[in-house]
C-alpha cells in the first residue's frame, strides 16, 4: 500500500530539499544515505579509540595512586602494580615462599616492607 504523504524535508546529508513520502525519511537519495552513514561508522571507530584511550589513561592514574599511597600492607593486585608486574608472577612467589600473604578476608595481603626488601637482597 502506497503512501498518500509528500512532505517537503531538507536531507540531513547535503541540506537539499525534497519531497518524501514517510514521516521517517531523512535523506534525499541512496547516495545521501550511505555517505551519512559511512560518517557515523567513522565517527563510531572514532569514539571508540577515544574512550580506549581514557581507559588506558585512568589505568595509569590508578597505578600512579598505588605508587604514591603511605599504606602498609597491599593486596596482590596493588602490590603487583607496584611493582610492575602481573598478578600471577605475585602469586608464584607467594607460592615459592619469597613472599609471605597473609589472609585477610576473603583477600590475601602482602607488607610492602617485603616487597622493598625483595630488592634489598
Amino acid at each position: 500500500m502506497s503512501s498518500n504523504i509528500y512532505l517537503l524535508k531538507n536531507c540531513q546529508q547535503c541540506n537539499k530539499t525534497f519531497t518524501a513520502r514517510t514521516t521517517v525519511t531523512k535523506y534525499c537519495s541512496n547516495s545521501c544515505g550511505k555517505k551519512a552513514w559511512k560518517l557515523r561508522k567513522r565517527q563510531e571507530k572514532i569514539n571508540a579509540a577515544i574512550s580506549e584511550t581514557e581507559i588506558k589513561n585512568e589505568t595509569i592514574n590508578n597505578t600512579n595512586t598505588v605508587l604514591n599511597t603511605n599504606k602498609e600492607y597491599l593486596s596482590i593486585t596493588e602490590a603487583s602494580q607496584l611493582i610492575g608486574v602481573s598478578r600471577w608472577t605475585i602469586q608464584r612467589m607467594v607460592q615459592n615462599g619469597r613472599l609471605k600473604a597473609v589472609p585477610f578476608g576473603r583477600k590475601r595481603i602482602v607488607s610492602k616492607k617485603q616487597i622493598e626488601n625483595l630488592f634489598n637482597e
